[in-house]
């Protein structure tokens, strides 16, 4: 009798609970209009000891936290749905209610611990920038200049335009390297500090090559992973990119231009080259799109070794095309659609509007 008693109870927590994710999914959009209310009370407010405690907690141990509950959770799911279909489906309701309970619950720490941050105001309104359409003269001018500190740290570590960069650093000192480039930054950005940092390889980094991911963002443990397989010219730059998730900029655009100020205020020749590596690609590529004649003119003038990288990395993820990729892409994109990033995965082009508004 105590144990029906007690199954009772517990589908009518769980029905109470699945109950709650519309709720939750109104507030978020209510409360997603308020940009200036999140900015000031939960991103400069509560997400910040939220974030450092996730830090601090998880930082110290070795492998990704994050990585092994979420392999526990898809293992849990797996084992449920055999069960269900050796049933025959049987008790689908109550199962189908725990499963929506265990999506309300995961919805809830999601948005408390992170995901709030995808609704703040820009991150040019707090960097002070004048943000505004450029020209396409703007976007020459900007990525010719980006191209010349490029060449001068690509000649400075090679003394040879000719030779490509080989990074003689590992990646975990990578990893213990990047928080001294927003040390640097802080003095400039205070807004951009950080403190207990948790970065780490990715125990899942061979599904994130085949899906085209370099990295991610865990906001359940707070920890920024990164696919260790990845080209390591352009490791400095990703793993710059996952703490400015950490630090509470959840839109693309914005982590790609805080990892890039990250990389080039660093001591560190080979994180300055990973910085300029990534605004180059993003500048030269939407030059192409306006006006090819004037990329070909800047590409003309980049060294020989550069273009080098450029096409190992291009061979890299060659190796992992699939054709499941794009239909997990499509999935990330309508992801990013739902949270505030209008223009989807297309977000992280987005950065060369701050690269404009900074060199301007």
């Amino acid at each position: 009798m105590f144990l029906i008693f007690e199954v009772m109870n517990s589908f009518k927590r769980n029905l109470l609970i699945a109950l709650l994710l519309p709720i939750q999914i109104l507030i978020v959009r209510c409360i997603g209009t308020k940009t200036a209310w999140i900015e000031h009370y939960y991103s400069n407010g509560i997400y910040i000891p939220i974030s450092k405690t996730l830090r601090f907690l998880f930082g110290w141990i070795p492998f990704s936290v994050g990585d092994v509950l979420g392999l526990i959770l898809l293992f849990l799911l797996l084992k449920n749905i055999c069960n269900l279909i050796a049933s025959r489906f049987k008790n689908i309701l109550p199962k189908t209610i725990n499963f929506i309970a265990v999506l309300s619950l995961l919805h809830f720490v999601f948005y408390l611990f992170w995901g709030l941050n995808y609704f703040r105001e820009p991150l040019y309104k707090s960097l002070e920038f004048s943000k505004s359409k450029y020209s396409t003269e703007q976007l020459f001018k900007v990525t010719k200049k980006i191209a010349t500190n490029f060449n001068e740290v690509h000649q400075e570590i090679t003394n040879n335009d000719s030779v490509a960069v080989k990074i003689p650093i590992s990646r975990n000192l990578i990893y213990k390297l990047a928080p001294q480039g927003f040390e640097n930054l802080v003095k400039i950005y205070p807004q951009l500090s950080y403190s207990n940092p948790s970065v780490k390889s990715s125990l899942v980094s061979l599904f994130q090559s085949y899906n085209g991911t370099s990295g991610y963002f865990n906001p359940i443990s707070g920890e920024a992973q990164v696919n260790h397989q990845i080209p390591i010219t352009s490791y400095p730059a990703t793993t710059c990119h996952e703490i400015a998730h950490q630090i509470g900029w959840a839109a693309e655009n914005e982590a790609n231009f805080i990892g890039f100020l990250a990389c080039i205020h660093h001591d560190n020749l080979y994180f300055k080259y990973a910085g300029y590596r990534m605004a180059f690609q993003y500048c030269i590529g939407e030059l192409q799109k306006r006006d090819a004649n004037l990329a070909t003119q800047i590409k003309r003038q980049i060294n020989r070794g550069i273009f080098k990288d450029y096409k190992n990395t291009y061979s890299h993820w060659k190796k992992y095309e699939n054709p499941i990729e794009p239909y997990i892409k499509k999935g990330y994109n309508s992801y990013l659609k739902a949270n505030n990033q209008s223009k989807g995965i297309k977000s992280y082009n987005y950065v060369v509007d701050l690269l404009i508004a900074y060199y301007n």
